[in-house]
């Protein structure tokens, strides 16, 4: 499913695409392939791959800029420095599309996208669905189809993949570098702030490649989920917003607090207590797939999912006391990456 259609509503000067990654191989050929129809001025932003995707990007005629690895690297600060060098190149470009490396734009997302973004509402952010390319690869990458799933219309926050006013970008700073996950939630909630409004398009906007078939994968991406409600609860939780808050609070619960408790009483019960953990969780999982069902899940997919949700609890806990140990030391934020470094036939030619 390539997105190599033009689009065709834009004017000369008006778009401009910042694509980052690090070691996304054949996948940020994909990418780069799907905008090259755009007429779009392209940035690529490169934060150390060790995989020849410097030049396969090089070879591909786009603008390049490799962070200087001696800084903390962060996708926040990746996208800040590519908006940076497409201003540089043409500070007339009104609108940016921000895209990882990891994802291939739809055909006519970039038209739909850049027309919605013009409309009568004006929105300051649009994005569109997020379609898992290769669900059927793994349990992980359908659970990761499931999330891409939100709802159209007004929303209150989306992924890094949008289509965004370099006015509203300006306006907000950009992304906080310091963030190393959920950056985008952050940066949307001051986009709120500042009055900016934010939609999804009922429109395909992207395929992405998850690329999770391994459980310590899925074990590092749920732990960098519970750094990120930690960052961001830090952040925004006593703001008009309260963002993450909940979810903070439920990762704690189910992943800590409760576990606990019940050992505790199993302790003092001589071992009958603990009868109580596959009774309580097994409840709550009944309760997620019923949840699942109604959401249109199949009955085997309703309760994975389930168990993604009440498992995924116990690293999102060690996430968080990450977070709040390297902050209470003053120490520097520093990513927590899951994917597997994959090296396309293209960049292995290119490095012989």
């Amino acid at each position: 499913m390539p997105a190599t259609a033009a689009a065709n509503s834009l004017t000369a000067n008006e778009l401009g695409v910042v694509v980052i990654g690090r070691n996304e191989g054949e996948r940020l050929r994909r990418c780069l392939t799907s905008i090259a129809g755009s007429g779009a001025t392209t940035v690529y932003v490169d934060s150390g791959s060790s995989d020849q995707s410097v030049e396969l990007a090089r070879s591909m005629n786009v603008e390049i800029v490799e962070l200087d690895m001696s800084r903390p690297f962060t996708a926040g600060r990746a996208r800040n420095e590519g908006f940076a060098r497409l201003m540089a190149i043409d500070s007339g470009i009104e609108f940016v599309q921000l895209v990882d490396g990891d994802c291939e734009l739809a055909s006519e997302w970039l038209a739909h996208a850049s027309a919605e973004i013009k409309s009568l509402r004006e929105p300051a952010i649009v994005c569109g669905a997020l379609l898992e390319r290769y669900p059927e690869r793994s349990v992980y990458n359908r659970i990761c189809a499931i999330e891409w799933n939100g709802p159209i219309g007004e929303i209150g926050t989306c992924g890094g993949i949008f289509m965004i006013r370099s006015a509203c970008f300006k306006d907000v700073g950009g992304f906080d570098p310091n963030i190393i996950a959920a950056e985008d939630d952050d940066l949307c909630l001051r986009v709120r702030g500042a009055g900016g409004r934010i939609y999804r398009l009922d429109q395909p906007m992207a395929w992405h490649d998850a690329a999770m078939t391994r459980f310590d994968q899925w074990w590092k991406r749920a732990l960098r989920c519970g750094y990120a409600y930690a960052q961001i609860s830090a952040i925004h939780g006593r703001g008009p917003f309260r963002h993450f808050v909940r979810e903070s609070r439920s990762a704690l619960f189910w992943g800590l607090i409760l576990p606990l408790a019940i050992v505790l009483f199993g302790i003092a019960t001589r071992g009958w207590g603990l009868l109580a953990l596959p009774i309580v969780f097994g409840l709550a999982a009944f309760r997620m797939v019923r949840h699942n069902r109604r959401r249109g899940l199949a009955p085997a997919m309703a309760w994975i999912y389930a168990a993604h949700c009440l498992g995924s609890k116990f690293p999102q806990v060690i996430g968080q006391a990450k977070f709040w140990w390297r902050r209470a030391r003053k120490a520097p934020n520093v990513i927590i990456e899951h994917k597997i470094v994959e090296v396309s036939d293209a960049a292995r030619k290119l490095a012989k």
